[in-house]
């Protein structure tokens, strides 16, 4: 309302007192949720109250009541997702009662905490301090000065309500975890020294380790940010090794972005966990292992806390710890070949040491199926292990796998999720557009668009690896669900390996029955759309890189000749540095198909379903998909190679 050219203030409540027919005082005690008024009476305020557009004064009911309704939060970074879910808590647990929440950010100076404490406390009514820094003295002469206070993350002292984190246990699935996967050298960025989390930790880990014989633990200091994380990788590198424990999922996080620069793997070459698990962990690339921390949870009951003792009410000071759960994610697998099998990698300086193997078998473990050779001297070789791939991200087309493969001699013969191409997965069944679905992972090629990033992903489900009655042949069923999680085919996959007649070797099999048991099926690929020699799609096998790789076929030689060609068995020569390794990878003998061969930009290879020609299987039909790989540790020639790929069906 204007009059006379000045805007009228909002309504008293002496006007609201009038209107109503009531006093002051009894308007006060309505507005200030007094419950000895008449509940017909203190309707009658609310609903005058309202028409009137009256807001009792904060001032002034502060005054009145000797209180502010407002609680402070202070935390040491609130640019840290950890510290923003607790604040969060707070904030909606308090705003049920009526109460607001100022918040006091320390920008992990310990320092300043006391004299940012005390500031906040003469403007509100109580506070919450979140992982204060400051020393363990000062912290202990400051709560009497300012409470009511509520503790968060740090050491109970009797009196004060303070509420922590089992940062043993937390510590503890990890390192369980980790050891589980065959990880026995653990490297622990550590977080800020003057955290007491970081401080709590670090002895965890230490006492963690010192329970294991077998288990060496590193510690290199880090911080608490993603750049500390970013930074910290050159230290992670040269520790050698094979897991990380990052101190929180922030210095993971930066970790994970300097390593994919760098073309290191994760999990494949290091295995990495955070702590906390803040919203983005289950996001990153890849997604991030790590100990799950109740955040808002946590704000919510340091509210309920600090409400009773704003009530007067006593309260105990040291509730039970809140154990953390371990959410396990796609930065952590199993150690790397080199590391579990303790022998010479390939880049030794001498060859290596290749056992004559006399038998292979699976067998489960860790989660996943694992390829045994058994070797002369009763000594047993890892060869292959079969994975799930339940955890690999939606976007490249989650299906199971083998990873990692190797020689007898213990070289590595696959590579997962690479830097350059983050979609590949080891010995897998990738096929770029079935029914218009991409089961290849990463982009999908558009007829005058070019590979174009879609929401057409789907995902292989595996029912369950067993093993066949003849205990020697692994047998999964997969249902083959669309970007819509519908039912587009079946697949009957069957494992097997045997070593060759000399012992010199093996070779794996894979046979895979595509059924259209849900109606008519049409494979295509970047070939059959308009993108020349691009016909990829069905059992891909994606192979590490070398100093020196060459490809041979039958009568042919190198990535030319070999990409598109029918011939009979192709094969891979790598030298390493005194070692050579040859892989086999021979078709299935009843249908020759053209081969999809790369050396240039990765190495990698397969037999290609639909080459420049689209394949259609009727409903109620099959289609037959099948590869062997023979793998040796020795340099063959093309006549060698030649014969073995007559053998490699048996």
């Amino acid at each position: 309302m204007t009059q006379n050219g000045w805007t009228r203030s909002a309504s008293t409540i002496a006007e609201v007192a009038h209107a109503a027919g009531v006093s002051r005082a009894t308007v006060s005690r309505v507005m200030n949720g007094r419950s000895t008024v008449d509940p017909e009476l203190a309707a009658r305020v609310r609903e005058v109250a309202e028409q009137l557009h009256y807001r009792p004064s904060n001032t002034a009911r502060s005054l009145s009541l000797g209180r502010t309704n407002t609680v402070a939060v202070v935390v040491p970074d609130l640019a840290n997702p950890m510290f923003q879910q607790v604040l969060r808590g707070v904030a909606s647990a308090a705003a049920e009662e009526g109460y607001r929440v100022l918040v006091a950010d320390t920008a992990e100076h310990a320092a300043d905490e006391e004299r940012i404490a005390l500031d906040a406390r003469l403007r509100c009514d109580a506070l919450v301090l979140v992982s204060p820094r400051m020393p363990e003295q000062t912290l202990r002469a400051l709560l009497p000065e300012i409470r009511p206070v509520v503790v968060v993350n740090r050491a109970a002292d009797g009196s004060t309500p303070t509420l922590a984190i089992d940062y043993a246990a937390g510590i503890d699935q990890i390192v369980e975890h980790l050891t589980g996967l065959g990880h026995r050298h653990l490297l622990y960025l550590a977080g800020p020294t003057d955290s007491a989390s970081h401080g709590a930790r670090l002895d965890a880990l230490r006492v963690a380790a010192a329970r294991r014989e077998d288990v060496r633990l590193s510690e290199r200091p880090a911080g608490s940010s993603v750049e500390s994380g970013y930074a910290a990788a050159q230290d992670v590198l040269e520790s050698r090794a094979t897991a990380v424990v990052a101190y929180n999922d922030l210095v993971a996080f930066g970790l994970l972005a300097r390593l994919n620069e760098l073309g290191v793997a994760v999990p494949g070459d290091v295995s990495i966990t955070g702590f906390d698990d803040i919203e983005l962990a289950r996001f990153a690339t890849p997604s991030l292992t790590t100990a799950t921390v109740p955040q808002a949870e946590l704000g919510r009951q340091a509210w309920a806390h600090l409400r009773s003792l704003v009530g007067g009410d006593t309260i105990d000071p040291t509730p039970p710890l809140i154990e953390p759960v371990l959410a396990v994610r796609a930065s952590t697998g199993p150690v790397p070949p080199a590391a579990r099998l303790g022998r010479r990698t390939a880049t030794d300086p001498v060859g290596p040491e290749v056992p004559e193997l006399t038998a292979t078998g699976w067998a489960a473990d860790l989660g996943s199926f694992l390829l045994r050779g058994s070797a002369r001297g009763s000594s047993t070789v890892p060869l292959a292990r079969y994975v799930s791939g339940e955890r690999v991200p939606s976007v490249h087309a989650p299906r199971p796998y083998l990873h990692p493969v190797h020689s007898a001699a213990g070289t590595a013969l696959t590579e997962t999720s690479p830097v350059d191409h983050r979609h590949h997965y080891g010995v897998s069944m990738a096929v770029p557009v079935v029914n218009g679905t991409n089961y290849w992972g990463g982009r999908t090629f558009l007829r005058d668009e070019g590979p174009t990033l879609l929401p057409n992903h789907g995902r292989q489900v595996s029912s369950g690896a067993r093993l066949d009655d003849d205990g020697a042949t692994l047998v999964d069923e997969i249902e083959w669900l669309d970007e819509r999680d519908r039912p587009l085919l079946s697949e009957d996959r069957r494992l097997s390996a045997a070593p060759l007649a000399d012992g010199r070797g093996y070779v794996l099999r894979w046979s895979s029955v595509l059924h259209a048991a849900h109606g008519p099926l049409r494979i295509e690929s970047p070939g059959t759309n308009g993108r020349p020699s691009a016909g990829y799609g069905g059992i891909f096998w994606r192979l590490p890189s070398a100093d020196v790789t060459t490809v041979l076929g039958a009568g042919l030689v190198g990535e030319e000749a070999v990409h598109g060609s029918l011939s009979p068995w192709l094969a891979f020569v790598q030298r390493r540095e005194g070692a050579t390794t040859t892989v086999l990878l021979v078709q299935h003998p009843e249908q020759l198909r053209p081969w999809f061969a790369r050396v240039a930009e990765y190495v990698g290879a397969g037999p290609a379903l639909a080459w420049d020609t689209v394949v259609d299987v009727a409903a109620g039909d099959r289609l037959d998909v099948g590869l062997a790989a023979v793998v040796v540790d020795r340099a063959l020639g093309a006549d060698e190679a030649g014969q073995l790929a007559a053998q490699a069906w048996g």
